[in-house]
């Protein structure tokens, strides 16, 4: 029998395989048993679904078990994003949210998100206790649970909406009536999940054409991944290429923690670019503080800190580490190169909803297209460009590599290593700020190389250089 592991955004796993629900049942058992012994069960706990397959009856069986325990139950009543998961848990003061989802990943996969009383991904602290009770009980019918009507009746599950509430909220965040006022139209691509009618239905309460694509509830996503990647928002980009009158498309993934960015000619932006031109109209809008961002994203973040008089805090990899700052009220903003974001005074946890609200709002404002504005923040900040490439390892290299991150070079393609650091895989910074990042996948035979130089040719030169240090 297959462990529970919890990775960075949870325990995930393919449905049928070991997403069953026996084992569903243990890891909320797990997660009552965690919540009691630290105190937070009797605030009562939040239960959502994205909009997989099996979503509505997985969420179920959680309220049944965490019921047999005693623990109160607040169960959305529809699929919801987890940036409103994340919210309501924070608004009602509850000690802690279960989200069925597997984010992006794709249709064949369900997965399990505890998110604690402060509303960020849980710490590794808090997984590790959880994934130590659960695999105890693998195996064995010692969760307690209670049959719905019964807990229903008895008062200990209730069933919210609490999408309103949510949007309420990011009309104090996004100025509705500055994006009315641009005229231009925008395409919406929820990609078949739980993001369906908030976007939209935020920009067309703001004035605005909207043009939806792919709105309706597809366990299938469609036949591909709910990834708003570029490989995946090729019909996105299409659409808007086609119209003259659109200037933006917008896509958030299956459970719309994530965003994916289309241009006015129907250029994808990298989640790179989207979160310094943020950062800097944040500033220049009024918010003043620092950013922060995980080590595996742009230095263009640090440049734009920087000619402002602010820094940036670099966390490992896990929106969890960014999530306290937020918490905290230390930062403007933060978000990675995977296309996680949120901001201050807003929840500590991704939200693609109110990444795409706010480049809505930027691009309205400025009246300019993402390219140019990524231009004219090169022309005050300087040129960034980055790279990413996975590499798959034979057993030899997979066994090798370890040594090598361990050493690395004191020199890579003609350039000196100035620092090292390591909080999260292995990052040789030189002294012209250009960098690379190594880090090991921890669940398959997989290195991701990161790089980052000023123009793409030396970013091209540096990854070759990177890549064959792990290859040779």
């Amino acid at each position: 029998m297959q462990s529970i592991k919890f990775g960075t955004s949870g325990w995930r796993g393919i449905l049928a395989e070991d997403f069953t629900l026996e084992n569903i049942r243990v890891v909320i058992q797990a997660i009552a048993d965690h919540l009691q012994e630290i105190g937070e069960a009797e605030k009562g706990v939040l239960i959502g679904h994205d909009s997989r397959f099996f979503g509505e009856r997985f969420a179920r069986e959680a309220a049944r078990v965490l019921a047999g325990s005693g623990i109160r139950v607040l169960l959305c009543e529809d699929d919801t994003p987890t940036p409103v998961i994340a919210f309501e848990l924070l608004r009602r003061g509850l000690g802690g949210a279960v989200n069925f989802t597997a984010s992006h990943n794709p249709c064949e996969y369900n997965g399990i998100k505890f998110s604690p009383s402060w509303g960020g991904p849980a710490m590794p602290e808090t997984t590790a206790d959880i994934e130590k009770r659960a695999n105890a009980m693998l195996g064995e019918v010692c969760y307690r649970d209670m049959p719905l009507d019964q807990a229903f009746r008895a008062g200990l599950v209730e069933e919210i909406d609490p999408k309103t509430e949510y949007l309420e909220n990011l009309r104090g965040k996004v100025d509705l009536e500055a994006i009315g006022r641009s005229g231009r139209n925008v395409i919406v691509d929820p990609m078949f999940g739980a993001g369906r009618d908030y976007i939209d239905s935020m920009l067309v309460e703001a004035g605005l054409m909207v043009q939806t694509i792919n709105a309706q509830r597809d366990p299938y996503f469609g036949g591909v991944s709910p990834d708003p990647s570029a490989a995946h928002l090729g019909d996105l980009a299409a659409r808007v290429k086609a119209d003259s009158q659109v200037a933006l498309g917008l896509a958030t993934d299956g459970d719309a923690d994530r965003y994916g960015i289309i241009d006015a000619d129907g250029t994808f932006i990298e989640p790179n670019y989207i979160l310094a031109l943020l950062y800097d109209y944040l500033l220049r809008r009024g918010d003043q503080g620092d950013a922060a961002r995980s080590v595996a994203t742009s230095h263009f973040l640090d440049a734009v800190a920087a000619h402002h008089g602010f820094a940036v805090r670099e966390t490992p990899v896990g929106f969890k580490y960014i999530g306290e700052f937020i918490r905290d009220g230390e930062i403007v903003i933060g978000g990675e190169e995977s296309a996680g974001l949120s901001m201050r005074n807003h929840v500590p946890d991704k939200d693609g909803i109110l990444a795409c609200l706010l480049v809505a709002e930027m691009v309205a404002v400025e009246g300019k297209s993402l390219q140019t504005l990524i231009t004219d923040l090169y022309a005050r900040v300087g040129e960034y460009h980055t790279g990413r490439q996975n590499l798959r390892l034979s057993d030899q290299l997979a066994a090798s590599v370890g040594g090598k991150l361990d050493n690395p070079p004191e020199s890579l393609a003609g350039k000196q290593i100035d620092q090292v650091i390591t909080i999260d895989g292995v990052k040789l910074l030189f002294a012209d700020g250009t960098w690379v990042l190594f880090r090991k996948s921890g669940t398959e035979p997989v290195v991701r190389v990161y790089g980052e130089a000023r123009s793409g040719s030396e970013l091209k030169q540096l990854m070759d250089a990177a890549v064959q240090f792990i290859e040779s």
